[in-house]
């Protein structure tokens, strides 16, 4: 996790799924709960994501006051097409990088 003057970047990697859910839950939950202008959750090094996963990434949307602040950046072709398929890419701030989010208007 790095803060920035403009929020928080989260950088997650692996396989983001059932058996990680609880985990990432909490850890972006609280970031959320700090209210950042920003939180960009940086997916470039993450391998697999499943609906479990997705969940958790909507939940932690939607406890900050302004969901635009909430920005995905450099999701992998799987990861990215995990969220056309599910229609979540509608719904989220998707960023080729973490830089792209971060500069980004709310």
């Amino acid at each position: 996790m790095e803060r920035t003057e403009r929020g928080i970047v989260v950088t997650l990697a692996g396989e983001l799924d059932l058996y990680n859910a609880d985990a990432l839950r909490s850890a972006l939950l609280a970031l959320s709960a700090e209210e950042p202008e920003r939180l960009v959750v940086d997916l470039e090094r993450v391998r697999f994501i499943d609906s479990t996963a997705l969940g958790v990434l909507i939940e932690a949307r939607s406890k900050l006051p302004n969901r635009r602040g909430f920005m995905l950046a450099a999701p992998r072709l799987a990861t990215r097409r995990a969220l056309e398929v599910s229609g979540l890419d509608r719904h989220f701030s998707l960023h080729d990088t973490t830089g792209e989010a971060l500069a980004a208007p709310v």
